[in-house]
């Protein structure tokens, strides 16, 4: 362990030398070492401190005032001098002595006696930290929810009430209690007889569409999906451990608490960090003291501390929310694997499409796939069409049409049997715009960014920045008139409006009145939502269209194909069975290989088809990627002491676009290496930034592991 002075940077030490010389030339006088009577047991603490330069993620040791004995446990938090700043920290360790040479400092004080870093939690900071070669502070600050007094006063009495309680007996009917919903699945019962007899099997599914049967006290909108998962934590508990279930947004959290309470486990908690800061304390408190058997939360709840942790559960792990934004940009897929690691815990990997990542975790031998039999699959998805140029060659000037004369007379006559769902890419009105004439795109003369508009009436808007322009004129051309580009949900519902009188048209996204529609009823309606907002219909949908096909697989992101699909299987899986007359039209030109995926339900033959041509092409996951970007000097000079990336191994840099004018644009550079020697990267990498942050180079710089738009 490294205590030693760094000699760039005396002033920010942890050290009562350096601090008394720094008080001293300031004509104040510092206070003796012997002024606090120190512990006479394990009087040195271990501590992680909040500090952002790289070059400081280490341990630093403190002496423990004797009155502070009691409550600087390891997990406590804490606050320290460090050079001439408090800052906070956690203790990690009590120990009899230390190896630093200097005189050590006591804590200044220790902000609360609880433990909060439970070990566990800090073993799983430490090896995301490496894997993402960020820092543990950044970590420990997605893991660790800020305090709240109240709350805490609060569950530390539930929890000196309850007393050390083991997992409570799971309650319900024999119907509930049953596995029934993992019957149809090849290796679903054998997956929960492994977690209730206390295995750590690690698993892929993909999960067949629709609705859970209705039975006593389960809602009849709640998905199968998270039936299953609700069966799958019975499991968990039954066998006498505890579980966490990972999803993308408040209403899947929602959704996976109606169907635990519907199988009988009515012992769990919502971890959210939308809920506002006292609740999603209160929440990381009960789980972190054992006073919950089932933690359901969204990417903030895959570091939440759960005591004898049988089952982590990640859904829908192709959705952009369960992707870290902060540093160190970590993923609840790969988090939750670890941990699953660590902890000895089962691990369940569940979507309805599949993305190429969980394939790769198939092909490797770590995770085993659980899927249903094609006839299983055939019995339980609706009909799915196609409706391309070429299948509407047929229909004349109609097939031109966003809405072509087949499915409008497909919505018409599903509408007599319930609602219709209809799925568009993009929210908003008219989100890109292009000059009338020479259909230049309409960008803004601020920023460069994408012109659109709020309404028809509106002025222009520019996407990027929000100012407006009014005075658009084309660049190329002259002209003044702008043309749609893209529609958004918005113009969509006022379009259906028109084509359906007297049909009720409803909005779920997050630019419409009424937001995100969680829930809609059995009566005729015309739904139209943006991806991943789509509403559960009681008793499923009577048909879907999903529109715009072009767009949606038109990226330029490695995995535009299996997003599509991920999105076009997650609105389709609401729709009723064939069997039962349900139907979903996809609408557009999309790329052969997802359309006929979504054709046949068959996300696993497009995943396995991803992934080999990434082997091909050495592209992630294939191979570890990491991506430098910022100033270019400050980017070159980061990556020339990283010994991996020389020759092929580096990609760049080129200029990306900037947001606003500048003399010299930010660089990408992209190192790509062998899996074998991912760990390696992301360590040299994190050395690298350390070095950077001693020497105090100047420049902007921001590295990223396993990028976002290279998965």
């Amino acid at each position: 362990m490294s205590h030693a002075p760094d000699t760039e940077q005396p002033a920010l030490l942890g050290l009562e030398d350096v601090g008394s010389s720094r008080s001293r030339a300031k004509g104040r006088r510092a206070a003796p070492l012997g002024a606090q009577e120190i512990a006479d047991s394990a009087p040195v603490a271990r501590c992680v401190l909040d500090l952002q330069p790289a070059h400081l993620d280490r341990e630093y040791d403190y002496l423990v005032p004797a009155a502070a004995a009691a409550d600087a446990v390891p997990g406590a938090r804490v606050r320290v001098r460090f050079g001439p700043q408090e800052v906070g920290g956690y203790v990690v360790a009590r120990a009899e002595s230390s190896d630093h040479e200097g005189r050590l400092v006591p804590l200044r004080r220790v902000v609360s006696g609880d433990p909060v870093l439970a070990p566990e939690v800090l073993a799983l900071a430490r090896r995301v930290a490496e894997r993402y070669a960020g820092t543990l502070a950044d970590v420990l600050r997605l893991a660790v929810p800020p305090r709240h007094a109240r709350v805490e006063k609060e569950v530390l009495a539930a929890a000196a009430d309850a007393g050390d309680r083991p997992v409570p007996p799971v309650t319900g009917t024999p119907e509930a209690a049953s596995a029934d919903e993992w019957a149809p699945y090849r290796g679903g019962d054998a997956f929960c007889r492994h977690v209730l007899a206390g295995g750590a099997p690690r698993a892929v599914w993909t999960a067949l569409p629709g609705l859970a049967p209705t039975r006593d006290g389960t809602p009849a909108h709640v998905p199968h999906w998270a039936a299953a998962v609700a069966q799958a934590v019975r499991a968990a508990l039954a066998g006498g451990r505890r579980a966490l279930v990972v999803v993308p947004d408040a209403r899947d959290a929602d959704r996976v608490c109606a169907a635990l309470d519907a199988a009988g486990v009515t012992d769990h908690v919502r971890l959210l960090a939308d809920d506002g800061p006292a609740p999603r304390y209160r929440a990381f408190l009960r789980a972190r003291h054992g006073l919950t058997s089932v933690v359901v939360g969204t990417r903030a709840a895959m570091f939440a501390s759960v005591p004898d942790l049988g089952l982590v559960v990640l859904w829908g792990d192709g959705e952009d929310t369960l992707a870290e934004p902060h540093a160190p940009y970590p993923h609840a897929r790969e988090v939750l694997a670890l941990r699953s690691e660590l902890e000895d815990a089962a691990y369940l990997l569940g979507s309805p499409g599949r993305t190429v990542q969980a394939q790769a975790l198939l092909a490797s031998g770590w995770a085993r796939e659980i899927a249903a039999p094609r006839d299983v699959l055939r019995g339980r998805a609706p009909r799915v069409r196609a409706l391309t140029s070429v299948e509407l060659a047929h229909e004349g000037p109609g097939a031109a049409a966003r809405l072509p004369t087949a499915a409008w007379r497909t919505a018409r006559d599903a509408l007599g049997r319930g609602p219709v769902l209809v799925q568009v890419p993009r929210t908003g009105y008219l989100p890109v715009v292009a000059c009338g004439r020479c259909r230049t795109a309409a960008r803004c003369v601020h920023c460069h960014g994408p012109l659109g508009l709020p309404r028809t009436t509106s002025a222009p808007q520019c996407t990027w920045c929000g100012r407006l322009a009014g005075a658009w004129r084309c660049a190329e051309c002259g002209d003044t008139r702008l043309r749609a580009v893209r529609v958004g949900s918005d113009r969509t519902a006022e379009e259906l409006g028109r084509a359906f009188p007297g049909t009720p048209v409803r909005l779920s996204a997050s630019t419409a009145p009424g937001g995100v529609l969680d829930r809609v009823d059995a009566q005729p309606a015309l739904v139209v939502a943006t991806p991943g907002a789509e509403p559960v219909a009681d008793g499923g949908y009577a048909a879907a269209l999903l529109l715009d096909a072009a767009v949606t697989t038109s990226g330029t992101g490695l995995a535009v194909a299996t997003e599509a699909l991920h999105r076009w299987l997650g609105a389709a899986g609401l729709v009723r069975p064939a069997t039962a007359g349900g139907q979903v039209l996809l609408v557009g030109d999309g790329a052969p290989a997802p359309t006929g995926a979504l054709v046949r339900f068959d996300a696993g033959w497009l995943a396995e088809r991803e992934l080999a041509e990434r082997r091909e092409l050495a592209l992630p996951p294939a191979v570890r990627v990491a991506a430098v970007t910022g100033d270019r000097g400050a980017v070159e000079a980061l990556v020339a002491r990283v010994p991996l990336a020389e020759g092929d191994a580096v990609l760049g840099p080129v200029e990306l676009p900037a947001r606003e004018p500048t003399l010299e644009p930010p660089v990408r550079l992209v190192v790509r290496v062998p899996l074998a020697h991912g760990l390696d990267l992301a360590r040299q990498l994190r050395a690298s930034l350390a070095v950077r942050s001693a020497r105090r180079e100047g420049g902007a710089v921001r590295v990223q592991l396993d990028p976002k738009e290279m998965l």
